[in-house]
């Protein structure tokens, strides 16, 4: 897999880190750089709010119990009553989704000429990689062969582990630079090499 670019963006969508780092790439104007974390930013909320839910509301307004099932990771199964129809599935089972983590909304997009990626922290900042196409599938389309799922994922999973390295190098060198603020844009040469190194 080849990096063609990382963006980190803010909590309000804005771009705070852009290294292209495949320098046969066009270059985009600022503007369309802008417009391009702004658009990610919003297909990723938009993503998050289509997940389908579970929890159907009780038909008696107002406090009507309603029984919601309970999975356990044990074998059995249990169920409780609830009386307020406003409460999530999610919050119910203990599993509490929250909306800065990246379980919901735009995961990747995967097109004939590149990948899309996309990580978002517990803070809401989100990491973009762009990345060569999977050649495994396209390969396979035109021959079609039936491959499992282990082998379409992998691309998936390289960029799942290059996310832990630049997370890890942002918490380092940007994180712990007494001269950055949060939410601004990041100017840390250090940083930069670091990026470069784990792109290659």
């Amino acid at each position: 897999m080849k990096v063609y670019a990382i963006y980190i963006l803010n909590k309000a969508g804005g771009l705070i880190y852009q290294n292209d780092i495949n320098p046969g790439l066009n270059k985009l104007s600022a503007n369309d750089y802008l417009v391009l974390a702004g658009t990610i930013h919003g297909v990723h909320a938009i993503a998050s709010k289509l997940k389908p839910t579970e929890f159907e509301p009780s038909s008696k307004p107002f406090g009507g119990e309603k029984e919601i099932p309970i999975e356990s990771s044990a074998t059995f199964s249990s169920s409780i009553s609830v009386r307020d129809s406003t409460i999530n599935n999610d919050v119910v089972n203990g599993r509490w989704n929250n909306p800065n983590t990246n379980n919901t909304g735009l995961r990747s997009i995967e097109t004939d000429l590149f990948n899309v990626y996309v990580f978002q922290s517990l803070t809401g900042i989100k990491f973009i990689l762009i990345t060569s196409p999977n050649p495994i599938v396209h390969n396979v389309a035109s021959l079609n062969l039936k491959i499992n799922k282990g082998e379409l994922n992998r691309q998936f999973d390289l960029a799942k582990e290059i996310f832990h390295n630049i997370y890890v190098t942002y918490s380092d060198y940007v994180m712990k630079d007494p001269f950055y603020s949060l939410e601004m844009p990041i100017k840390n040469n250090l940083f930069d090499s670091k990026i470069r190194e784990l792109a290659k």
